[in-house]
């Protein structure tokens, strides 16, 4: 059984929750929040639920920080007298660095900085992961937590904040994308409701393409155009009127943001 506590569980937080009970895997998991309300309904998936951080220290072992960037090193300084060499701390945050998280959390803690996402409430989450002093045992036991709720991927420190920017704001994007679809598709004649179930499918079978191909997603587009048909004239319009240009530019001025957020 692995004890794992989620402290400060908000939005992400709660979306491990869901992903870890969903999965099936032996893990024994604890929820905090100052106002527990919001997870009470935790309690009935057995989940324990308590604004009990020293509490929640002392009974599990892996510890995920899902709080705010502003209060996490104040919160890991607090509970730092409790941390013990079996600990693992995994931190959330963005913008707060490993050796920022050590120098709170004592030096001989196990410290990791993860970037997953809510689709880990669905089993889904594109989660990156670095790690700073850790043992390779204690890295196998966090990618195997993680690989529950979907898959990860072990990163550089210094490119967590574009993981941020590609792996969790990722997630806001696409979901524009799908929203551009669904509103075009009731304009050309669809309902909302069909609208939508048939943009759903349509992204998540494109994404289960490259995923069991491995291909470059231009070679899959080259797979469904063809010489003056319907879906190159349409690639080609949203090219001129910035498409691709519009989101790399906005996916850099997020990575700015958190840049200047330093």
């Amino acid at each position: 059984m692995t004890k794992i506590a989620i402290i400060g569980c908000g939005n992400l937080g709660l979306s491990l929750v869901e992903g870890f009970i969903k999965s099936g895997e032996a893990f024994q998991l604890t929820a905090t929040r100052r106002n527990t309300e919001a997870l009470e309904w935790l309690e009935q998936k057995s989940v324990q639920v308590t604004s009990d951080n020293i509490k929640a220290v002392k009974e599990n072992k892996i510890l995920f920080f899902t709080l705010k960037p502003y209060r996490i090193l104040k919160v890991i300084a607090e509970l730092s007298p409790y941390f013990t060499d079996e600990h693992i701390i995994v931190s959330t945050a963005t913008g707060v660095t490993l050796n920022e998280l050590k120098q709170h959390a004592g030096q001989t803690t196990n410290v990791f900085r993860a970037m997953p996402n809510v689709a880990a409430s669905v089993g889904q989450s594109a989660t990156c992961l670095s790690k700073n002093g850790a043992d390779a045992l204690k890295l196998e036991q966090v990618k195997k937590v993680f690989n529950a709720i979907g898959e990860t991927v072990v990163i550089n420190e210094e490119l967590m904040e574009s993981a941020t920017v590609l792996g969790a704001c990722g997630t806001a994007f696409a979901l524009r994308f799908i929203r551009a679809m669904v509103q075009a598709g009731v304009q050309i004649g669809f309902d909302s409701k069909t609208a939508t179930q048939i943009a759903n499918q349509t992204v998540k079978g494109a994404a289960e393409l490259l995923l069991s191909s491995g291909k470059h997603p231009e070679a899959l587009i080259d797979t469904v155009t063809t010489p003056k048909g319907i879906t190159i004239t349409g690639l080609n319009e949203m090219e001129h009127q910035g498409f691709s240009a519009a989101l790399i530019r906005g996916m850099i001025t997020a990575y700015k943001k958190i840049e200047e957020s330093k």
